[in-house]
């Protein structure tokens, strides 16, 4: 636990402070009060990770698992802030995502720069904007760390962590006294980790930030949602270009139902007239909005509208699916 000091401020405006107190920077504790009995306190993890290895023996007597193999959680992490700020960016509560790789020693570097390649693919793949790479030193690593790199993300108040990637050696395995036995090798060793960790609120935050968007559509100004196709909330929108038209609802339901039994986020819309539809779902970065008009009627074609640039096209409804689905 890194450990340091804090002043606090007594009366303000008066200059005096309280006596120096000690605080912890990692785990922090609540209060458990029991009936009739003293309270006691109850520490909280700083990570998930130490679940894994927890649970390390179990899997392996379980499983059977070659090297190299992972094991990923996900669950609330809690830290011992001494200013939250910044929206959900810095607080002392938030989900946490780890995967602890477990490898021979001599291939630790190859798996790490493989799991580099997967974040910077997975951050590209989720529409979050440059990433930017920091080798965090040898005086700022964990004291468990070989090597780590800190990806960061510019954020409206600056540039901050996003996500880390850790070699973590056999610090932890060694700790818990845990080995694996190499059956191939006849040999029994302690894996080293290669340890990928993931804020989900900061990930969030990131995506929500890139996706952000203010233009100008038809003369007027806009703001929207310029999420990935495969991270938005609803894929499609189908309407009908009248409400009040029985035939276009029904024609519009029935587009809709068969849509959906090949893309679940699809959402049916024929509230208020067609320009609010389309800036509604531009506002929750749905990406294409799909209008059955009179002509759908006769030829069965619909028109597909794009959210970023607002330009539609006519499609037979045979080819909606593959549209949709790219």
């Amino acid at each position: 636990m890194v450990r340091g000091v804090i002043a606090l401020v007594g009366n303000v405006g008066s200059g005096k402070t309280t006596q120096m107190k000690h605080f912890g920077t990692k785990m922090g504790y609540s209060q458990l009060r029991k009936l009739l009995k003293p309270k006691e306190k109850v520490h909280l993890r700083p990570e998930t990770a130490q679940g894994i290895f927890v649970d390390f023996k179990n899997v392996v007597d379980t499983h059977h698992p070659k090297l190299p193999f992972g094991v990923g959680q996900i669950g609330k992490a809690f830290r011992n802030e001494i200013s939250p700020r910044d929206f959900i960016f810095r607080s002392r509560e938030f989900e946490q995502m780890e995967v602890e790789y477990f490898t021979k020693e001599e291939e630790w570097e190859k798996h790490f720069e493989n799991w580099r390649e997967i974040m910077n693919s997975f951050s590209k793949e989720i529409g979050i904007k440059k990433v930017h790479e920091l080798e965090v030193s040898q005086d700022n690593r964990a004291h468990y760390s070989k090597r780590t790199i800190d990806f960061q993300f510019d954020y409206p108040f600056g540039r901050g962590e996003l996500w880390g990637l850790a070699y973590r050696t056999d610090f932890d395995l060694k700790n818990h006294n845990l080995d694996y036995f190499d059956e191939e090798r006849n040999i029994r060793f302690v894996p080293h980790v290669v340890e990928p960790s993931l804020g989900v609120d900061r990930t969030v935050l990131a995506v929500l930030v890139s996706a952000y968007t203010e233009d100008e559509l038809g003369g007027e100004p806009r703001t929207y949602l310029k999420l990935a196709k495969n991270i938005a909330p609803v894929r499609a929108a189908v309407f009908p270009l009248l409400k009040n038209k029985p035939e276009l609802v029904s024609k519009a339901r029935e587009v809709y139902v068969n849509l959906k039994k090949e893309v679940s986020n699809i959402e049916f819309d024929d509230n208020g007239n067609i320009g609010k539809r389309y800036r509604r779902q531009d506002e929750i970065g749905t990406p294409y909005c799909i209008t059955i008009d009179f002509d759908t009627l006769k030829d069965d074609t619909i028109t597909v509208r794009d959210r970023d640039s607002g330009e539609q096209e006519r499609i037979s409804i045979s080819e909606l699916v593959s549209k949709i689905k790219v």
